[in-house]
């Protein structure tokens, strides 16, 4: 991967220019002078692996009154 430093003071690169270059796989540095202000980084591809249903059984479980209303305490805030 290559680094490519731009000075935005002085540069006309517009961002269709900038994108071309991070997505041959190069990096962006953008300068303010001699201070770097910001880096520009190709986003890395991350496929989503296929779930197995069943995987972990027994690991997750619902409480048998979870459909249940809640109390006024818990929407009024009163102590018991």
């Amino acid at each position: 991967m290559f680094a490519k430093q731009i000075d935005v003071q002085e540069s006309q690169a517009t961002v269709e220019e900038l994108l071309a270059l991070v997505q041959e796989g190069g990096e962006i540095i953008l300068m303010r002078g001699d201070t770097p202000v910001a880096r520009i980084l190709p986003v890395e591809a991350n496929p989503q692996k296929e779930r197995i249903l069943g995987m972990h059984p027994g690991s997750i479980w619902m409480s048998d009154d979870f459909n249940d209303p809640l109390p006024d305490e818990f929407w009024f805030g009163e102590d018991e």
